[in-house]
């Protein structure tokens, strides 16, 4: 199709968007001497695209850059220039999240005489959910790609290794040299490498680990705002990483000096949040397009694969865990002891128990009031917790404590009581009643509970005996 005017205005284009029935424009493409690109216009919109974009049809002008009516993304101008410069169709369905809605997106490049410029037919259809049935629309051997990786999820109940595993092949289809999730905690202002997979090619670059410690998620917090509303933010080359420098030239620095010519990064949303990003470096840039259709679909899945880990992780850990304290509670003991008495978990060669009771307890609870209790116990606790660094410290009772230690001689489990005997009689509030046992794991593990139960009991009556004037509870049933 060629462009007609009348008296400079166009009859062609306007007359193609205005009768279809689905959300359209006509946009050119200003190509430069050296083959990059220049200005990208909108030159035709029918009345759908401009409701879409809230443009009364007075105030539209043809032939104005495209940014007068939608913001600015690279990722739109790098799909344009795509289209025209490989005279090839381009459909895409990703989330929008300046419009929250789901985008399913086509490019058709249009023939053009003029020198100099290319015309694109740009259609589109938005929906708030997402449509499954779009998403996995994918080529033959995209979807196969997608597929061979999806399928790491299932090969083992370790996630760990599943996501070491499924950022290795992602990394091998985008031809990247490293790939890598990040997890965000933005609450909390910090992050975390889940997994990451560098080629042979960046394996004496320090890992994102290093860089985390450098004040990496300073940096992180800047990507929403470079990702500016679109589904993902690119650097094709090192011209456009040129560009960076001007918005957080930091970041633009620590790239160059890693190597760094060539950037992709995903959210992963889940629920509405940012639970992370997937990233790749130094990728294959004439496979952009292939590129980021592994990654829509990918990031989509693995954010929710993620989250659902994160949230049983953190079901797991509840049902744990003492929320006074944030030792291991009960049910954690209960579950250890009977892993180790079944043989399904090992307790060492060697091993120690150390039960341990808070004096006083009872007495300032009545006295005190209840919030001096809980702070009486959770000071009992940071004194456990200092003292057995690499020990399980359990909250089993109202105020008593059991620890198993593992890996440690005889004489380090008696330093390590001696520790704790004199953390207590130095501090003026925790006064612990200590009882323990030391032996090798022939011994029943539920006999070393009792025998250093029973201990500990009758250090408890010696302390009495030495304070009279405070209330004895006796032993516990």
């Amino acid at each position: 199709m060629y462009i007609y005017t009348i008296g400079g205005v166009d009859l062609g284009y306007s007359t193609v968007v205005d009768k279809l029935k689905k959300i359209s424009c006509v946009i050119s493409v200003e190509i430069n001497d050296d083959g990059t690109y220049g200005d990208i216009c909108i030159e035709a919109a029918n009345d759908l695209y401009l409701a879409s974009v809230n443009v009364k049809r007075e105030d539209f002008v043809p032939g104005r850059t495209y940014d007068c009516y939608i913001p600015a993304t690279r990722n739109f101008e790098a799909l344009c220039y795509r289209c025209v410069e490989e005279d090839r169709m381009i459909h895409s369905y990703m989330n929008v999240e300046q419009y929250h809605a789901w985008m399913e997106t086509y490019m058709l490049p249009l023939q053009s005489d003029e020198e100099g410029k290319s015309y694109i037919l740009f259609s589109y259809d938005m929906k708030a959910k997402v449509d499954a049935e779009k998403l996995s629309d994918l080529s033959p051997d995209i979807a196969v790609k997608v597929i061979q990786i999806a399928v790491k999820l299932r090969e083992t109940d370790d996630f760990q290794l599943a996501m070491d595993s499924i950022i290795s092949n992602i990394r091998i289809n985008c031809e990247a040299n490293r790939c890598c999730i990040l997890l965000t905690d933005f609450e909390n202002d910090s992050c975390s490498v889940l997994c990451e997979n560098v080629s042979e090619a960046e394996s004496g670059i320090p890992n994102v680990t290093s860089y985390i410690e450098d004040g990496l998620f300073e940096v992180v917090k800047t990507w929403d705002e470079l990702i500016a509303g679109s589904n993902c933010y690119i650097i094709h080359d090192a011209e456009e990483l040129k560009l960076l420098e001007a918005k957080n030239k930091p970041w633009y620095d620590s790239l160059i000096l890693a190597g760094v010519y060539s950037l992709v990064i995903y959210p992963l949303k889940a629920n509405g949040e940012t639970i992370g990003y997937i990233w790749a470096t130094n990728f294959n840039s004439e496979n952009t397009l292939n590129i980021k259709a592994i990654l829509e679909i990918m990031s989509f899945i693995l954010a929710s694969e993620i989250s659902n880990h994160q949230l049983f992780e953190k079901t797991k850990m509840l049902s744990a865990t003492d929320l006074l304290t944030g030792l291991y509670n009960r049910n954690a003991m209960n579950n250890r002891i009977t892993n180790i008495v079944s043989g399904h978990e090992d307790v060492g060669e060697k091993y120690g128990i150390v039960f341990a009771d808070l004096n006083g307890l009872k007495e300032v609870n009545d006295t005190k009031g209840h919030i001096a209790g809980d702070n009486l116990l959770k000071s009992a606790a940071s004194i456990l917790l200092d003292v057995f660094l690499d020990s399980e410290i359990y909250r089993v009772g109202g105020d008593e404590f059991l620890i198993i230690v593992t890996n440690h001689t005889e004489d380090d489990f008696n330093t390590l009581v001696s520790s704790l005997r004199t953390a207590c009689d130095n501090s003026s509030k925790v006064k612990l009643a200590i009882g323990t046992w030391y032996g090798d794991k022939s011994f029943d593990i539920r006999t070393a509970m009792h025998l250093a139960d029973e201990r500990m009991y009758a250090d408890k009556e010696a302390y009495y005996k030495r304070h009279p004037e405070l209330k004895y509870r006796g032993k516990k049933v």
